[in-house]
């Protein structure tokens, strides 16, 4: 009597060489059914055991052109290339063979060992890269953070330079207008002024000069014209009235009027004014730079006008 349904047969832990030389024990398991009867018992004297053996003879067969990685990654392509040649051989002993699946995949600890030691060092390998990866990107960030602060102080430096640059501008405007209202005053005074006030002005040069230690001196201009008009002054020449050297109109018209020249005289206020703009002006800047609202020592110490 013949058992027509789906049978399990274990094939027996063998060792295997595969391509690149690696000893290996390997085991499956078969999944097979009689498909003909009669020839499974005229043909063969025991389909089981030819099952078994001829499973054993392919198992090596298969590995055998194959690496060890090609082996434990392609299971399913072992088992696919079992199933079709068992078919193939069983086939005449009226057996059908539905399944094959490769059960365990066992190296020799030699084997074992190095791959266990390949995948520490890969391990290793990636730990490294990613610490170094760490390590780059901190000294980017510390390198981008130094930069930044470079930058601000530049910054900073350069507003300080423009603060004390525009003091100096504002303390050099001051002094020059000051200077120059000073020259308006003066030439305001002197242009209505007669011959009797320069012949008093000569004699009192010539007093000092005759004052000094030293015994010889060089007029700057004739005395006899001294002499004339120190005559006018004391009135041998009343009938010859008074000259005046220039009116304020003649130096006008000559010359252009005070303010076009000069520039009108700002008065206190204005002053005032213009100096507090500039602190203001200054201190906003300083604010930018620094982050306060403080005003420079330099600025404070400013006269007022």
């Amino acid at each position: 009597m013949v058992d027509l349904r789906t049978q399990v047969l274990d094939v027996p832990r063998q060792e295997v060489i595969t391509k690149d030389n690696s000893p290996t024990m390997v085991d499956a398991v078969i999944y097979f059914r009689v498909a003909d009867g009669k020839r499974s018992v005229l043909e063969v004297t025991s389909y089981r055991q030819a099952i078994i053996n001829m499973a054993q003879t392919t198992l090596r067969a298969v590995i055998g052109d194959m690496e060890l990685d090609q082996v434990l990654s392609n299971r399913d392509k072992i088992n696919l290339g079992l199933r079709d040649r068992l078919d193939v051989e069983t086939d005449k002993w009226g057996v059908k063979v539905e399944n094959v699946e490769i059960r365990e995949v066992d190296p020799s600890p030699n084997v074992k060992q190095a791959m266990e030691d390949q995948t520490a060092a890969e391990r290793n390998r990636r730990a490294n890269i990613l610490r170094a990866d760490g390590d780059k990107r901190a000294a980017i960030l510390n390198a981008e953070g130094d930069k930044q602060s470079r930058i601000l102080e530049a910054e900073g430096l350069r507003q300080a330079q423009i603060l004390e640059a525009q003091g100096q501008r504002t303390a050099h405007i001051l002094k020059q207008q000051g200077e120059a209202q000073g020259l308006r005053i003066i030439s305001m005074g002197a242009a209505a002024m007669d011959a009797k006030a320069l012949t008093v002005l000569s004699l009192d040069t010539l007093k000092g000069l005759g004052a000094g230690a030293s015994t010889k001196f060089v007029l700057p201009f004739e005395l006899t014209k001294l002499m004339e008009g120190a005559a006018e002054y004391v009135g041998a020449s009343r009938a010859t009235p008074d000259k005046e050297i220039s009116q304020v109109a003649d130096v006008e018209k000559a010359l252009g009027a005070a303010d076009d020249i000069l520039g009108p005289i700002p008065t206190a206020e204005e002053m005032a004014k213009e100096m507090q703009a500039i602190k203001d002006e200054a201190a906003t800047a300083a604010a930018r730079a620094a982050g306060s609202t403080e005003v420079p020592e330099e600025l404070e110490e400013l006269p007022e006008a």
